[in-house]
Protein backbone atom coordinates (compact mmCIF):
# COMPACT_ATOMS: atom_id res chain seq x y z
CA UNK A 1 0.00 0.00 0.00
CA UNK A 2 1.25 3.47 -0.88
CA UNK A 3 1.88 5.40 2.33
CA UNK A 4 4.35 8.08 1.21
CA UNK A 5 5.55 9.95 -1.85
CA UNK A 6 8.56 7.61 -2.09
CA UNK A 7 6.20 4.60 -2.09
CA UNK A 8 4.19 6.29 -4.85
CA UNK A 9 7.30 6.76 -6.99
CA UNK A 10 8.42 3.17 -6.34
CA UNK A 11 4.99 1.78 -7.38
CA UNK A 12 5.02 3.88 -10.54
CA UNK A 13 8.48 2.68 -11.52
CA UNK A 14 7.62 -0.97 -10.77
CA UNK A 15 4.46 -0.70 -12.89
CA UNK A 16 6.37 0.99 -15.73
CA UNK A 17 9.01 -1.76 -15.77
CA UNK A 18 6.37 -4.52 -15.61
CA UNK A 19 4.48 -2.95 -18.51
CA UNK A 20 7.77 -2.55 -20.41
CA UNK A 21 7.08 1.13 -21.05
CA UNK A 22 9.90 3.42 -22.07
CA UNK A 23 10.11 6.94 -20.73
CA UNK A 24 8.85 8.62 -23.90
CA UNK A 25 6.26 11.28 -24.59
CA UNK A 26 4.32 8.81 -26.70
CA UNK A 27 3.89 6.33 -23.84
CA UNK A 28 3.24 9.16 -21.39
CA UNK A 29 0.38 10.76 -23.34
CA UNK A 30 -0.98 8.15 -25.78
CA UNK A 31 -0.91 4.84 -23.92
CA UNK A 32 -4.27 4.62 -22.14
CA UNK A 33 -3.39 1.60 -20.00
CA UNK A 34 -0.22 3.25 -18.71
CA UNK A 35 -2.22 6.45 -18.17
CA UNK A 36 -4.82 4.47 -16.19
CA UNK A 37 -2.21 2.79 -14.01
CA UNK A 38 -0.52 6.13 -13.27
CA UNK A 39 -3.87 7.66 -12.31
CA UNK A 40 -4.75 4.65 -10.15
CA UNK A 41 -1.44 4.95 -8.26
CA UNK A 42 -1.90 8.72 -7.91
CA UNK A 43 -5.39 8.19 -6.49
CA UNK A 44 -4.05 5.58 -4.05
CA UNK A 45 -1.37 8.05 -2.94
CA UNK A 46 -3.91 10.85 -2.49
CA UNK A 47 -6.42 8.82 -0.46
CA UNK A 48 -3.85 6.93 1.64
CA UNK A 49 -1.96 10.11 2.57
CA UNK A 50 -5.14 12.18 3.16
CA UNK A 51 -4.17 14.85 0.67
CA UNK A 52 -6.23 17.73 -0.67
CA UNK A 53 -9.92 16.92 -1.20
CA UNK A 54 -9.97 18.84 -4.49
CA UNK A 55 -7.09 16.71 -5.85
CA UNK A 56 -8.92 13.61 -4.69
CA UNK A 57 -12.12 14.56 -6.51
CA UNK A 58 -10.38 15.62 -9.74
CA UNK A 59 -8.23 12.48 -9.83
CA UNK A 60 -11.24 10.24 -9.11
CA UNK A 61 -13.28 11.82 -11.92
CA UNK A 62 -10.39 11.39 -14.39
CA UNK A 63 -9.91 7.79 -13.23
CA UNK A 64 -13.63 6.97 -13.63
CA UNK A 65 -13.64 8.39 -17.15
CA UNK A 66 -10.64 6.28 -18.14
CA UNK A 67 -12.11 3.19 -16.42
CA UNK A 68 -15.25 3.56 -18.54
CA UNK A 69 -13.24 3.95 -21.73
CA UNK A 70 -11.03 0.89 -21.04
CA UNK A 71 -13.67 -1.35 -19.39
CA UNK A 72 -11.87 -1.62 -16.04
CA UNK A 73 -13.41 -1.74 -12.59
CA UNK A 74 -10.28 -1.79 -10.47
CA UNK A 75 -10.55 -0.16 -7.04
CA UNK A 76 -7.58 1.44 -5.25
CA UNK A 77 -5.26 -0.48 -2.92
CA UNK A 78 -5.87 -3.93 -4.40
CA UNK A 79 -2.69 -4.59 -6.41
CA UNK A 80 0.88 -4.46 -5.17
CA UNK A 81 3.72 -2.85 -7.13
CA UNK A 82 4.51 -4.19 -10.60
CA UNK A 83 0.97 -4.41 -11.96
CA UNK A 84 0.83 -5.04 -15.72
CA UNK A 85 -2.54 -4.87 -17.45
CA UNK A 86 -2.03 -6.52 -20.82
CA UNK A 87 -4.95 -5.15 -22.87
CA UNK A 88 -8.01 -2.93 -22.60
CA UNK A 89 -11.22 -4.86 -21.95
CA UNK A 90 -13.47 -5.93 -19.15
CA UNK A 91 -11.69 -6.42 -15.83
CA UNK A 92 -13.73 -6.46 -12.62
CA UNK A 93 -12.08 -6.69 -9.18
CA UNK A 94 -13.75 -6.57 -5.77
CA UNK A 95 -12.36 -3.82 -3.49
CA UNK A 96 -11.55 -6.33 -0.72
CA UNK A 97 -9.29 -8.51 -2.90
CA UNK A 98 -5.54 -8.36 -2.16
CA UNK A 99 -2.95 -9.16 -4.83
CA UNK A 100 0.81 -9.18 -4.27
CA UNK A 101 3.60 -7.67 -6.35
CA UNK A 102 4.18 -8.32 -10.06
CA UNK A 103 0.75 -9.37 -11.29
CA UNK A 104 0.07 -9.63 -15.03
CA UNK A 105 -3.63 -9.31 -15.74
CA UNK A 106 -5.44 -10.02 -19.00
CA UNK A 107 -8.91 -9.18 -20.37
CA UNK A 108 -12.26 -10.55 -19.18
CA UNK A 109 -10.97 -11.28 -15.67
CA UNK A 110 -13.37 -11.25 -12.74
CA UNK A 111 -12.09 -11.51 -9.16
CA UNK A 112 -14.93 -11.33 -6.68
CA UNK A 113 -16.87 -12.63 -3.72
CA UNK A 114 -18.59 -15.90 -3.12
CA UNK A 115 -22.27 -15.58 -4.03
CA UNK A 116 -24.27 -14.35 -1.09
CA UNK A 117 -21.31 -12.98 0.87
CA UNK A 118 -19.60 -9.62 1.00
CA UNK A 119 -16.18 -10.45 2.40
CA UNK A 120 -15.19 -13.91 1.11
CA UNK A 121 -12.69 -12.81 -1.53
CA UNK A 122 -9.47 -14.24 -3.00
CA UNK A 123 -6.00 -13.38 -1.73
CA UNK A 124 -3.33 -13.74 -4.40
CA UNK A 125 0.42 -13.92 -3.82
CA UNK A 126 3.36 -12.34 -5.64
CA UNK A 127 4.42 -12.96 -9.26
CA UNK A 128 1.01 -14.07 -10.49
CA UNK A 129 0.02 -14.46 -14.14
CA UNK A 130 -3.75 -14.29 -14.67
CA UNK A 131 -4.77 -15.35 -18.19
CA UNK A 132 -7.71 -14.06 -20.26
CA UNK A 133 -11.19 -14.91 -19.07
CA UNK A 134 -10.22 -16.10 -15.57
CA UNK A 135 -12.96 -16.07 -12.94
CA UNK A 136 -11.96 -16.25 -9.25
CA UNK A 137 -14.32 -16.11 -6.33
CA UNK A 138 -14.68 -17.06 -2.70
CA UNK A 139 -12.45 -17.21 0.34
CA UNK A 140 -9.40 -18.69 -1.40
CA UNK A 141 -5.65 -18.17 -1.24
CA UNK A 142 -3.33 -18.52 -4.22
CA UNK A 143 0.40 -18.82 -3.56
CA UNK A 144 3.32 -17.01 -5.15
CA UNK A 145 4.60 -17.63 -8.71
CA UNK A 146 1.31 -19.09 -9.91
CA UNK A 147 0.00 -19.24 -13.49
CA UNK A 148 -3.74 -19.27 -14.08
CA UNK A 149 -4.66 -20.45 -17.57
CA UNK A 150 -7.20 -18.84 -19.86
CA UNK A 151 -10.87 -19.20 -18.93
CA UNK A 152 -10.13 -20.99 -15.65
CA UNK A 153 -12.72 -20.87 -12.88
CA UNK A 154 -10.85 -20.78 -9.58
CA UNK A 155 -12.93 -21.57 -6.51
CA UNK A 156 -10.42 -23.25 -4.20
CA UNK A 157 -6.96 -22.47 -2.81
CA UNK A 158 -3.68 -23.51 -4.46
CA UNK A 159 -0.05 -23.64 -3.39
CA UNK A 160 2.84 -21.71 -4.94
CA UNK A 161 4.90 -22.45 -8.08
CA UNK A 162 2.28 -24.22 -10.21
CA UNK A 163 0.05 -23.70 -13.23
CA UNK A 164 -3.68 -24.16 -12.85
CA UNK A 165 -6.49 -24.24 -15.38
CA UNK A 166 -9.87 -25.68 -16.22
CA UNK A 167 -13.42 -25.51 -14.92
CA UNK A 168 -13.16 -25.88 -11.97
CA UNK A 169 -9.45 -25.10 -11.81
CA UNK A 170 -6.96 -27.84 -10.97
CA UNK A 171 -3.21 -28.14 -11.13
CA UNK A 172 -2.12 -28.79 -14.71
CA UNK A 173 1.65 -28.31 -14.44
CA UNK A 174 4.53 -27.55 -12.12
CA UNK A 175 5.58 -24.69 -14.42
CA UNK A 176 5.57 -21.38 -12.56
CA UNK A 177 5.30 -17.76 -13.74
CA UNK A 178 9.05 -17.04 -14.05
CA UNK A 179 9.08 -16.80 -17.87
CA UNK A 180 5.68 -15.10 -18.20
CA UNK A 181 6.29 -11.90 -16.23
CA UNK A 182 8.56 -8.92 -16.28
CA UNK A 183 9.16 -8.32 -12.60
CA UNK A 184 9.14 -4.60 -12.01
CA UNK A 185 9.40 -5.07 -8.26
CA UNK A 186 12.11 -7.17 -6.66
CA UNK A 187 10.89 -9.05 -3.63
Amino acid sequence: MIKSYNDYLMYLEADRVSLQKKKTLRSLFFDDIWKFQRLLRKYEYIINCNLNIVSRIITRVRLRKLESKLGFTIPPNVFGPGLAIAHPGTIVVNPDVRVGANCRLHVCVNIGTQAGTRSDVPEIGDNCYIGPGVKMFGDITLGDNIVIGANAVVNKSFESDISIGGIPAKMISTKNSDNLLVKGFRI
